[in-house]
């Protein structure tokens, strides 16, 4: 009879068991599926906003060399590269034309004198009784016109003479030589002389930056070419309109580059202090890049237990930090490891 009982009780201590390791593994199998993240607190910091920009080296000053006629080229005295004062003879330009424009200055000359010796001889014949006052005034207006045909005429001459010897209007370099000598010029210039010493460099700054930048704040400059060299500059120019499609406005930069060792064409990264700032500041493990976009997201650890998939602006990237702009409160927990995981509003555990 106790043998009896003794079958369902253990029946009963099996059975128990079994709904113990269930309901056990149950809370196993849960557990595994919260993500568990690594947290961090984070905080505001003064941040020096230290702006970078990229941007092309140009001539301060350039000119181009033509002619204002279409005369072939007889001689170019000079090549690119080399360095010209103002007023030099770079080109000399066949001067075949030359003797048309004198002709008409010479024709001019001599139509002058005639109407000169007609006008005094109808005055005289007028002051005598021999002629009308009409006569006079309509040789007065002939004598007028010659004169004003006679400088015309010797204008002409004199565009005529500058446009066979053409010189350098400014000291400088010349960065462009198009033709040869026995070209007839086209649409392109015979040279280029550029003045590169200062050159400039015109930055596209954002319109909050607006405020920050001022004419005559000194800017670091360095080049690819010449490693961590620094040149420095200073803003000359901050242009008066803001472009409404990019929200940016210009900035030019004037660097002082006595040596010639910066060249115009060359890529430059201009870098400017745009004072200091508080902001909060992440562990660069901390922000997600969304993919194929160019937001970044930040997971913040909510009260509840969850996360929230925050959007952040990034500022600079300070070592192993990175500076944001805006998105996160200071005092704020983040996630900084297990984001692969991660959902907006994904419930986590918290690693001890």
């Amino acid at each position: 009879m106790k043998k009896q009982c003794i079958f369902p009780l253990l029946a009963i201590l099996v059975l128990a068991g079994c709904n113990g390791d269930k309901k056990k593994a149950e809370a196993t199998a849960q557990s595994e599926t919260v993500p568990t993240v690594r947290l961090e607190t984070v905080h505001s910091e003064t941040v020096n906003q230290d702006a970078q920009y990229t941007a092309t080296v140009e001539p301060e000053v350039f000119n181009n060399i033509v002619s204002s006629s279409p005369t072939r080229i007889k001689q170019i005295l000079v090549d690119e590269g080399q360095n010209v004062s103002k007023g030099q003879r770079l080109v000399v330009l066949d001067d075949v034309s030359l003797f048309s424009y004198e002709t008409q200055v010479d024709n001019a000359k001599a139509n002058l004198k005639n109407i000169e010796v007609n006008y005094n001889r109808t005055v005289e014949l007028y002051k005598i009784g021999g002629g009308t006052k009409q006569q006079v005034d309509q040789m007065e207006i002939q004598l007028i016109n010659a004169r004003n045909a006679l400088a015309t005429a010797e204008r002409a001459l004199r565009n005529a003479r500058e446009n066979t010897v053409l010189t350098s209007p400014i000291s400088g370099v010349v960065t462009k030589r198009n033709y040869d000598p026995g070209d007839m010029p086209g649409q392109s210039p015979i040279l280029t002389v550029a003045r590169v010493n200062p050159v400039k460099i015109v930055i596209n700054a954002t319109e909050s930056e607006l405020p920050r930048i001022t004419r005559g704040m000194p800017a670091t400059v360095t080049f690819d070419t010449y490693g961590d060299e620094t040149f420095q500059g200073n803003v000359s120019l901050i242009m008066p309109t803001v472009d409404a499609a990019t929200r940016t406005f210009g900035v030019e930069i004037s660097l002082p580059n006595p040596g010639g060792k910066i060249l115009p064409g060359m890529f430059g990264r201009v870098h400017l202090n745009l004072g200091k700032a508080d902001h909060v500041v992440v562990p660069d493990k901390a922000v997600v890049k969304q993919q194929g976009s160019g937001n970044h997201y930040v997971y913040v650890y909510q009260k509840d237990g969850t996360v929230k998939y925050n959007k952040v602006e990034l500022g600079q990237r300070l070592g192993d930090r990175y500076e944001l702009i805006s998105g996160v409160e200071p005092g704020a927990q983040v996630v900084v490891n297990g984001q692969a995981r991660l959902s907006n509003g994904a419930k986590v555990n918290i690693a001890k």
